[in-house]
Parts: C-alpha cells; structure tokens; sequence
C-alpha cells in the first residue's frame, strides 16, 4: 500500500514539475522572442541612419570592444528616436562621434611609484 501511495505522489509530483516547465519555457520563449524584435528594430535604425562605410567602421568597433560599441549604438539610436540626426551619417561624421566619446570616457590613468632603494634597504635589514 505505501509503495502505491508513494509512486502516485511521484507520478503527481512529476506532473506538476512538468506543467511548471512548460510554463517557464512558454515565458522564455516570449522573453526571448521581445528581445529579437528590440534587435531587429536597433538593426533597422542603423541601417536607416548610418551608410555603409559607417556601419563597417562601428561593425569593427563591436568586435574589438563590444561594450563601447554597444554604446555607441545605443546612443545613435536615441539621437535618431529623438530627431537629433538630420540624414544619414558618413564615415567621418561617425569618427566625430567616437573622438567626442573618448574625449568623454578617457579614464586617468593611475600612476604606481615603486620606490626600490628603500624596498632595498628593507631587505638588507633582515639580513
């Protein structure tokens, strides 16, 4: 009798689990089908906004520093929602851009000094 008490609670227990992961996966799926619709609107902005050799030059600046890349289209798009952007841009106006972005974004570097005659010196004292 327990074994028969215990292999339905399994099997309702298995069922419930399942029903959950239907559920989660329905979820994802949605989530996941927003977030190919958000690219594929970003893709569309940029190909509207940047012309070719533009898009080829920030294409490159993704692969070699995907974060700033990614910044730097999230702030073209917003210009091009907002109405900032009157026709397209050209290489050079987007080389303008990232110029006035680093310019922004340098970060000082912080300088280490090392001071060896006393790092010397200390060593010489435990001998």
């Amino acid at each position: 009798m327990a074994d028969l008490d215990l292999e339905e609670i399994r099997n309702q227990r298995l069922a419930q689990l399942q029903a959950q992961n239907r559920g989660n996966n329905a979820n994802n799926q949605e989530v996941l089908k927003e977030k190919q619709q958000h690219e594929d609107m970003r893709n569309a902005i940029l190909s509207q906004v940047l012309d070719q050799s533009a898009r080829a030059r920030l294409s490159t600046l993704s692969l070699g520093k995907p974060e700033k890349g990614k910044m730097v289209e999230n702030m073209i798009v917003s210009m091009a929602q907002k109405g900032q952007l009157m026709g397209r841009l050209g290489e050079k106006e987007l080389i303008n851009i990232l110029e006035s972005i680093n310019k922004q974004t340098s970060k000082k570097s912080v300088s280490v000094k090392f001071d060896r005659r006393r790092a010397a010196l200390d060593i010489d004292d435990d001998l």
